[in-house]
């Protein structure tokens, strides 16, 4: 499986058409306008899960898959319930009803004229 497509001058080879040569920066936008230009090539290629600038051919997904880099394992995102949050919510120290002012009132009223 093609796992990288860098190149030795640091550009990446497009896995629509191995012609084009791009710039890491631009390659997100370059797929897809590669894709949209090239329909018959991208029923066989497509994008890995882990990373959607990885484009591999369809029979290759599975050994893609099984050996990215990017791939992350699920032992790690799994969150224990278990365990309490340190996280402590603050005493409001706020009282709105005590701070209403007589402009604030005022105002209230004056609307009912407008």
């Amino acid at each position: 499986a093609r796992e990288s497509y860098m190149m030795s001058d640091g550009l990446l080879q497009c896995p629509y058409d191995i012609n084009h040569r791009i710039r890491p920066s631009r390659f997100p936008y370059h797929l897809v306008k590669c894709r949209e230009n090239n329909p018959s090539a991208a029923k066989f290629i497509v994008a890995c899960p882990y990373n959607a600038r990885h484009r591999v051919p369809k029979n290759e997904l599975d050994l893609h898959m099984a050996t990215c880099g990017h791939k992350v394992s699920l032992d790690n995102l799994v969150v224990s319930e278990n365990e309490p949050s340190p996280w402590q919510c603050p005493l409001s120290t706020e009282d709105w009803e005590k701070g209403k002012c007589h402009s604030c009132l005022l105002y209230r009223c004056c609307l009912f004229f407008f």
